[in-house]
């Protein structure tokens, strides 16, 4: 059931924002935040939220914790080496606790929503204030205030299927880049995958709140904005309006303004023929497909429960290249799942061979406590795993260098977002990283560059 946080609540929270801030403003200097980000999009759209809120609440940002008056963790749970990394930044944030005993240390997002994490949080990081996962990010405020005012330690992570929280403040991360959430949560299941056990089920945002989000950020100058949700092809069905996300993204492109669109990230089980279109009928929606395939063996597939096989997949891929021939095409795909044999391995190199991606994201199977997957027998051992990831990404590597190759030459246009040491950092239609020489007046600016060079994992390019 799709759950809204009323408007009394959130009225709560920014009652609290104010109380916090006038205790803020009371304090000889100002207090200041640091909010360290892991893992996905839309943990960074969190974060967002998070500065927003400490923003309101009076505190300037850091990127240094021995500063900070509030350390804030917004964590992923997806793979086991982002949480050892978290556990070992949490324990070394003993030393900015000794030396500032009055320092607040918050741990947040997918990884803190689990109980054993919290357990773990409560019993051996005593110094750890405040634990809650990403169903009560908009009770934040609370969760600072109670401890700042009455002292103790706050853990929330009460079991939900999660909720829409409108209006939180935000803080955006650049002003050329925006992340747009358009829905949250994940019915899907995969059998590795513990996202729908710590964010819930999926819920729509509705068309007149994400619109009205789009506006803002065009009219804010923004120019690559990106629509996020855990599977898009999957928005508005809970809505029960007959809006779908090749709507929304319509909608969208139709706001006036000299703009790009992308999203992240689509379920193939999902993608319609309707999507492609779309994107193709709309200038300003890049032609960029993200469309994680995770296995080339249909054996694997449905161990995984994605729901397509390889057929269907292919034909996706077929679809999407008619409508669109210039589309830029990247994918997830696990090597090593409990199970997998060479034969099932080689469907997944005579996959990539066939579709011949642009980029690939590559990871060797992290067993997940609280899967299913994580019961399965598992016999290949670590240096199998690594044998194959490394072949894996030896002929991605091939392909990625060839296809960059043949740009050189040709003119395409770019966004200028950022800067990178001697080089300008853009991005062309369809996310290619091209490296430019120029001023840095230019961030944010369209421009058309000319290729003159290439490697596996970037283009280079003289403004024309």
């Amino acid at each position: 059931m799709r759950t809204v946080i009323s408007d009394s609540q959130l009225a709560y929270e920014r009652k609290i924002m104010q109380e916090v801030a006038e205790l803020n403003a009371a304090r000889p200097t100002s207090p200041k935040a640091m909010v360290d980000t892991y893992g996905c999009q839309q943990n960074e759209a969190d974060s967002e939220k998070i500065r927003g809120m400490l923003r309101e609440m009076g505190y300037e940002f850091t990127s240094d914790e021995s500063e900070a008056d509030v350390v804030v963790m917004n964590t992923c749970a997806v793979r086991e080496h982002a949480e050892q990394r978290v556990y070992g930044n949490v324990g070394a944030l003993t030393h900015t606790k000794k030396a500032n005993p009055n320092q607040k240390i918050v741990i947040c997002g997918c990884m803190a929503q689990q109980q054993s994490v919290a357990d773990k949080l409560r019993e051996s990081y005593r110094h750890v204030d405040i634990v809650f996962g990403p169903h009560a990010l908009w009770r934040f405020p609370e969760f600072l205030k109670k401890v700042l005012t009455v002292g103790g330690r706050v853990f929330e992570i009460t079991p939900s299927d999660g909720a829409i929280a409108e209006g939180i403040p935000q803080v955006r991360d650049g002003s050329v880049k925006a992340w747009l959430s358009v829905m949250y949560g994940c019915n899907n299941f995969c059998t590795y995958c513990i996202v729908p056990y710590v964010r819930g089920r999926e819920r729509s945002r509705t068309p007149e709140d994400i619109l009205a989000e789009a506006r803002g950020l065009v009219e804010a100058g923004y120019k690559d904005i990106t629509l996020l949700g855990q599977n898009v092809n999957s928005y508005g069905k809970d809505l029960g309006t007959g809006v779908d996300f090749a709507d929304i993204l319509r909608e969208v492109c139709a706001i006036p303004g000299d703009f790009i669109v992308r999203f992240m990230t689509s379920h193939p089980k999902d993608a319609t023929e309707k999507l492609f279109k779309t994107m193709a009928e709309n200038p300003k929606c890049a032609h960029h497909i993200h469309l994680p395939f995770q296995s080339g063996s249909d054996r694997i597939l449905r161990a995984m429960n994605r729901r397509y096989d390889r057929a269907k997949y292919l034909d996706l891929v077929h679809k999407a290249r008619e409508y669109m021939p210039d589309v830029v095409l990247t994918s997830d795909v696990i090597v090593g799942f409990p199970g997998e044999t060479e034969e099932d391995f080689a469907d997944t190199l005579s996959l990539v061979e066939e579709v011949e991606y642009d980029a690939l994201f590559t990871f060797i199977y992290s067993k997940r406590p609280g899967t299913p997957a994580a019961e399965y027998p598992d016999p290949a051992t670590r240096e199998m795993k690594q044998m194959r990831f490394d072949l894996l990404v030896k002929l991605q590597n091939m392909i990625s260098e060839r296809k960059h190759a043949d740009y050189v030459g040709r003119t395409v246009r770019v966004l200028i977002d950022g800067v990178d040491g001697e080089y300008l950092t853009s991005r062309t239609n369809g996310g290619r990283l091209v490296r430019v020489k120029g001023g840095e007046r230019m961030i944010g600016e369209f421009a058309d560059v000319k290729i003159t060079g290439s490697n596996t994992w970037a283009l280079y390019g003289e403004l024309v």
